[in-house]
């Protein structure tokens, strides 16, 4: 089996990435809706956070990873 190209984990970083801002962004929602105010740096850490561990996931797990199992 040949190694993932840099661009297929680039790819995968990137993608989970987004998930993890969008995670984020959801959990800022949340919060505010709670009528909770959060600042500008809890708000970029509570995105930035998830982004990063997303792209670290992203990048390190192996792309032809699947639940399903093909027959």
């Amino acid at each position: 089996m040949n190694a993932p190209t840099f661009l297929a984990r680039a790819g995968a970083a990137f993608a989970s990435a987004l998930v993890g801002a969008a995670v984020g962004i959801v959990l800022v929602s949340a919060t505010e809706a709670l009528g909770v105010q959060v600042g500008g740096l809890v708000t970029a850490v509570v995105i930035g956070l998830p982004a990063l561990c997303g792209a670290v996931v992203g990048a390190l797990r192996r792309p032809d990873h699947s639940r399903f199992s093909s027959r």
